[in-house]
């Protein structure tokens, strides 16, 4: 009986505790409650800290809405505003009994001023700009108040232009400077363009990016605007819980499990044409081969039916279109780059995305061998009753092959996981510790729950390291808080994880369909418990912090958790009764990390990554942009400048050596594409310092 078995059967209520998979609710919600009456009900049950639906609610939901509809106050005006203010209080009654008086009133205002400002924008555009002029531009992280009227908005938006216009030119301009000594396909240079003509394509892209970013507004159907309301609403009792319609629900399940029916293509929308960016090796389409990247998909037809038409449909339109179930045919109506037309026919299969799941290296410095283990998200497919891939399973399957290639340490790599399974970071924390908790959970009641790993055996009791950074959050800061709390392992980053201490469950909405809802609610994602470290205090908005520090790019900007409105707070419990592991290594962790702190305070490197740090913070802040061709170029050439001083510091790696292991070779091995997969994802560890700290930290810990 696996460790997964043994913490799902004891107690029923805790298979509800201990994932993000569940779907069930206490509550039965009438079908004649509105949508929103649903959301609150559920929120009002389930929740872990219910909000209480008052005047103060109603604010931060307005708000919120307004953030979401205009963060950089480029629609909306003061006169605008003070016309909204009148619902600022009234949200909660209206929330309570299911309407969206306010949030139509700023919509359909939203929507006109579209309109207004798009004549504004042609206007604009359809003459040259001053390029000589003393006129600067301001690009403010937060921008804090509203243009006062629409006089002062056009003006506004006049700068704004200009500063988009004169960018481009400017790159124009440079890449023109850059090209002059190069030819073209018959052999003579490349011919000058004249200024005139450069400034004419640059106004005309900075005219289309405004009209495709308009576009994308009004794409939003009454689907898309319930349901971002909804989230606006739900946002407020914290930042994880989240309203799924039923196709985004399907998106987060292909998240979780790697896995989807379908084609097995990357697509993007394109000035109105669906591309295909990318083709998932060993996916139908590339088993089909005639689909390939770059090509446009206009039609789409179920098998021998009618095809769709889907130029400038929505992409998640589209993509429900393409996508279903295995066995089934799909005929897409393709543009290829040289204008020709193509019907492809794809039988849609399991689309298995290899990039999600665990993989695993072997590099070598200073005469050791170092296993890494990278793993891109805590993974969980129980779609088969749990007989579905784990990201648990998945690691001791890696070690396994590790320790047969004779690695002496394993690094773990956490970064930029942003959680996912939390019965799979308990059993992955119970492959390197003995039997004891891994993390504990409390319920809205204040009952405290430990998540055990009753299994006593060790699958990895060797040396260890885990990397984490900023963006390492949720199951990866409670296996890295786990391995730290018992000094299994030491854990090296950036100066915090995301902080992210919460468990959510998916609670499925009844009352069947409506038409703007025809493939029924969807599912809401509910904060339903907090996690707290064993010693007692949870990872919640402060994270994990690293036994050795290293400095990182955006050290100056807020990030993770703490930079998000409506998060829980942080708090402490009791802690749990655990052993410190005491392995062969575990005398030498002190040392080690104090030496490996010392590396990184003395390297040249990270002194300057502090510097840049430091720019960029300035920089994100609030940079004022001249709106002259020359100014800006000037601006442009210094800034430049301090980016070569970064970039010319090339930094090396130390590692003699980093491979895929044979074994994954020899698995592929007749399939050049996969064999080629297997390597080329180790590239993103070529110029990696903190990997490589990581691993001289290593062999202090295996001499």
């Amino acid at each position: 009986m696996t460790n997964r078995t043994r913490f799902w059967l004891p107690v029923s209520t805790l298979a509800f505790v201990f994932t993000f998979l569940v779907f069930c609710s206490s509550k039965k919600i009438s079908s004649a409650d509105s949508l929103l009456v649903k959301v609150t009900n559920i929120l009002r049950d389930q929740h872990y800290n219910p909000a209480k639906l008052n005047d103060e609610f109603s604010k931060k939901v307005y708000a919120n809405v307004m953030d979401k509809l205009d963060n950089d106050k480029r629609f909306f005006t003061a006169k605008d505003v003070a016309r909204l203010e009148k619902y600022k209080t009234s949200l909660d009654d209206q929330i309570k009994s299911g309407r969206f008086d306010f949030f139509d009133s700023a919509w359909s205002l939203l929507m006109g001023r579209l309109g207004y400002l798009e004549s504004h924008i042609n206007e604009t555009l359809d003459k040259p700009f001053d390029y000589n002029t003393t006129a600067t531009y301001t690009v403010a992280d937060k921008v804090e108040k509203y243009q006062p009227d629409l006089t002062a908005l056009k003006a506004d938006w006049k700068r704004w232009l200009q500063y988009q216009t004169v960018d481009r030119l400017y790159r124009k301009t440079e890449q023109q400077k850059n090209r002059s000594t190069e030819k073209d396909s018959t052999g003579n240079p490349i011919k000058e363009q004249p200024f005139d003509t450069l400034e004419v394509k640059s106004r005309a892209e900075t005219r289309k990016f405004c009209t495709d970013w308009f576009k994308r507004w009004r794409k939003m159907d009454r689907r898309d605007q319930i349901a971002f309301y909804i989230n606006c609403v739900a946002e407020v009792y914290d930042p994880h819980t989240n309203y799924f319609p039923p196709e985004d629900k399907a998106n987060f399940d292909i998240s979780m499990t790697g896995k989807l029916e379908g084609i097995g293509a990357t697509l993007t929308e394109r000035d109105g044409y669906i591309k295909v960016e990318r083709i998932v090796p060993g996916s139908a389409s590339y088993k089909q081969g005639e689909l390939k990247a770059g090509d446009l998909i206009v039609k789409v037809a179920q098998g021998a039916a009618d095809p769709v038409d889907v130029v400038d449909m929505k992409l998640d339109d589209a993509i429900q279109l393409i996508r279903g179930k295995k066995g089934t045919e799909v005929r897409l109506t393709v543009k290829k780059p040289d204008g020709t037309l193509k019907v492809i026919p794809i039988v849609r299969d399991v689309v298995v995305i290899e990039e999600s799941y665990a993989r695993s290296a072997m590099a070598e410095y200073g005469g050791k061998k170092i296993g890494i283990i990278h793993l891109p998200s805590f993974y969980a497919d129980f779609s088969e009753r749990g007989r579905g891939r784990h990201s648990s399973e998945d690691v001791q399957f890696e070690i396994e092959k590790l320790k047969a290639a004779g690695v002496q340490g394993i690094i773990m790599d956490l970064r930029n996981n942003g959680g996912g399974s939390l019965a799979d970071a308990i059993d992955m924390g119970g492959l390197f510790v003995p039997s004891g908790p891994i993390v504990q959970v409390r319920d809205p009641d204040g009952r405290v729950r430990e998540g055990q790993d009753p299994d006593p055996s060790l699958v990895y009791d060797g040396p260890m390291v885990v990397m984490t950074n900023t963006y390492s959050a949720s199951a990866s800061e409670i296996l890295a808080a786990a391995l730290q709390d018992y000094k299994r392992a030491v854990i090296v980053g950036t100066s915090s994880t995301f902080g992210k201490g919460t468990v959510q469950t998916f609670v499925p909405i009844g009352g069947g369909s409506s038409t703007v809802f025809p493939k029924g609610y969807g599912q809401l994602k509910v904060t339903i418990q907090k996690f707290y470290r064993i010693n007692g205090g949870t990872t919640q908005l402060r994270g994990v912090i690293p036994d050795v520090i290293i400095p990182d790019l955006y050290d100056g900007i807020d990030q993770g958790e703490k930079e998000m409105d409506y998060h829980l707070e942080y708090d402490k419990i009791n802690p749990a009764k655990y052993n410190v592991y005491t392995g062969a290594f575990s005398g030498k962790m002190g040392s080690a990390i104090k030496a490996a702190q010392a590396r990184v305070d003395a390297s040249d490197h990270y002194s300057k990554v502090k510097q840049r740090a430091r720019n960029l913070k300035k920089m994100r802040d609030s940079y004022t942009y001249s709106l002259s061709l020359q100014g800006y170029t000037s601006q442009q050439k210094q800034l430049k400048e301090q980016e070569k001083s970064w970039s010319d510091s090339a930094y090396a790696s130390v590692i003699t050596s980093l491979v895929p292991l044979q074994s994954d070779l020899d698995a592929v091995k007749g399939d050049a594409t996969r064999e080629a997969q297997r390597k080329e994802w180790l590239k993103m560890y070529q110029k990696d310092a903190a990997l490589d700290q990581s691993i001289m930290l290593m062999q202090d810990l295996i001499r």
